[in-house]
């Protein structure tokens, strides 16, 4: 027989890890698929690929990007999730159990499950230029917000590539830190909104570049040697096409992010992006019992550690916030995955007879509600006796 759980996780983030801590606590024995190098990135997801997490709370001498998740994978297993190394190919959500495939599984093997949690982030686009696998994090990086205060960035010049709203927000937020910034831009204008465009151009420490773009990343020597300088041209036809070293020693896209959605196209609501819908303040999709949490469903900001569900509440200000954000999305995926199920059960021991009677007993919750009795409005609320005696009238 195939494997069935109660729920099944996809992703291996923050999001993913949260959703699961919470889920195995909760004794719903949650099996969560982290993928072998699934979209090109190890699992862990995105913070694998940074270096040092410098305010995450609890973490005085900063941690480690990759020892972070480790962690939180350990964390995961400890209280009893299931974690399997293998990649999630295929789903079907058609119907309940819904159902899913690793790579190269036959039909016949599909794994089963009663809720499922997609947490498969996002990967920010690269740009391939001569020398960016060499310094990727070694002076490049996809996240100024995440990786703007490192040491090696600190009153020194730095260079965005971008010329959108996202390019121009890093940018002035690397005016804190870095001793100058110049944006690259290859049109002879900003895509930015009006009122951003105009800030970043009346910024004194930022230089805007246009009709230019980068071809090579060259610096040190040796296994971490560092960026030193950025390799540009004029794009203009009249242009000489000459190439010059700009003096950089960070570099930082701001060109977007790829949500890793492609086998969900057609299952669940997406926008054009690629970005999951879900119901705002919430985690839910289109599919009833299937969830999203995490990068998934964060188009807003598009950061490499960004989560919707709590960005209206925190600006993306900070790496201890982006991670809050993140984890937070992951938690609430796992309450109303948790809930979703508790509903199911509830449903399923109703005898026949008592079910027919279900509009009946929706009138009389709303009644219930109006007249402020909680315990009798909601069976969640029956089940906890400190809600029922504090509804009877009791003081708590």
């Amino acid at each position: 027989m195939p494997p069935h759980t109660r729920v099944l996780i996809i992703g291996s983030g923050p999001a993913a890890h949260t959703a699961a801590i919470y889920l195995s606590r909760a004794e719903l024995k949650p099996v969560l698929y982290e993928g072998m190098l699934a979209n090109g990135i190890a699992a862990g997801g995105q913070l694998t690929t940074t270096t040092d997490v410098e305010n995450y709370p609890g973490f005085a001498q900063g941690v480690g990007g990759t020892e972070l998740m480790e962690a939180m994978r350990a964390q995961s297993a400890r209280f009893g999730t299931e974690i399997r190394t293998e990649t999630v190919a295929r789903v079907d959500f058609s119907a309940r159990p819904f159902r899913a495939w690793v790579e190269d599984e036959e039909e016949n093997a599909a794994i089963t499950a009663d809720a499922v949690i997609i947490a498969t982030g996002a990967s920010a686009r690269r740009l391939d230029l001569r020398g960016e696998d060499k310094y990727w994090q070694n002076g490049i990086s996809a996240c100024a917000v995440c990786d703007g205060a490192v040491p090696i960035f600190r009153q020194k010049p730095l260079v965005v590539i971008g010329g959108g709203d996202s390019a121009a927000e890093e940018a002035m937020f690397l005016t804190k830190y870095g001793k100058s910034v110049t944006v690259l831009v290859r049109k002879d204008h900003l895509r930015a909104s009006k009122t951003m465009a105009k800030r970043l151009l009346a910024n004194p420490k930022v230089d805007v570049r246009f009709n230019t773009v980068a071809t090579e990343v060259v610096g040190e020597d040796g296994p971490r040697g560092l960026m030193t300088g950025l390799k540009v041209k004029d794009v203009r036809s009249d242009g000489d096409g000459k190439e010059e070293v700009l003096q950089a020693n960070g570099l930082f896209y701001a060109v977007g992010h790829d949500p890793a959605t492609k086998m969900f196209r057609g299952i669940v609501d997406m926008d054009e992006d690629g970005y999951i819908l879900t119901k705002p303040g919430t985690s839910y999709t289109n599919v009833e019992g299937v969830f999203a949490a995490g990068d998934v469903q964060d188009k807003r900001y598009r950061q490499a550690i960004t989560s919707a569900g709590m960005e209206s509440l925190f600006p993306p200000s900070n790496m201890y916030i982006h991670l809050t954000n993140k984890t937070g999305s992951g938690c609430i995926a796992a309450l109303e995955a948790e809930k979703f199920l508790a509903e199911q059960d509830d449903i399923e021991d109703v005898p026949d007879g008592i079910r027919d009677n279900d509009d009946s007993n929706t009138k009389q919750a709303e009644k219930a509600t109006q007249n402020g009795d909680t315990a009798a409005a909601a069976p969640e609320y029956r089940r906890n006796p400190i809600l029922a005696e504090t509804s009877k009238g009791s003081k708590v």
